[in-house]
């Protein structure tokens, strides 16, 4: 039983010598200085330029014009241009309808006649176009007797679009020769 009470005692001085003990302290001090050095660069975006085509159309739609624009944009100069171009054939069609409903219908006919392709399907029809006030089998003989009268194909001698576009590419070889 001695052994238990000194194994007990040992225990508890132990344990209250634990409890009465003073923490441990460690008392220090750090001196730091820090250097900073950099820089510091700021970027500005902003909207890229733009050269913006106007706005073409035919106004209303009775008339017979085609609207054509275009524009280029480079990082220093900008272009834009447009034009209209006239539609023949739209005006043939209008005008052979008006004449029509007034009903005039040889005269809206013979508008139409103005054109190669409908010449030809007129005659390939049985139906050839009047010639001089002159209609049906009698018109035909009268067309044959008088060949340079027939339509010709229609060749665009002032071709505005195609003048258009030369010349737009002919700016952006310029812009692209200032780059």
């Amino acid at each position: 039983m001695a052994t238990k009470i000194n194994k007990s005692l040992i225990t508890l001085v132990l344990m209250s010598s634990m409890v009465l003990g003073e923490p441990i302290v460690t008392d220090s001090t750090t001196n730091s200085t820090v250097h900073t050095t950099g820089s510091v660069t700021t970027t500005l975006k902003s909207p890229p330029p733009s050269a913006i085509s106007p706005s073409l159309s035919g106004g209303n739609s009775d008339s017979c014009t085609v609207g054509v624009a275009g524009a280029v944009q480079t990082q220093i100069l900008g272009i834009s241009a447009g034009t209209t171009s006239r539609d023949l054939n739209c005006e043939r069609l209008k005008n052979a309808k008006t004449l029509y409903d007034m009903g005039m219908k040889v005269a809206a006919v013979s508008v139409l006649c103005q054109d190669l392709r409908v010449f030809d399907a007129m005659l390939m029809a049985g139906t050839p176009c009047p010639y001089n006030g002159i209609i049906g089998a009698d018109a035909k003989i009268a067309w044959e007797n008088d060949e340079e009268e027939i339509p010709k194909p229609e060749v665009s001698t002032n071709d505005d679009t195609k003048k258009f576009f030369l010349s737009i590419g002919g700016a952006v070889l310029g812009l692209l020769l200032l780059l």
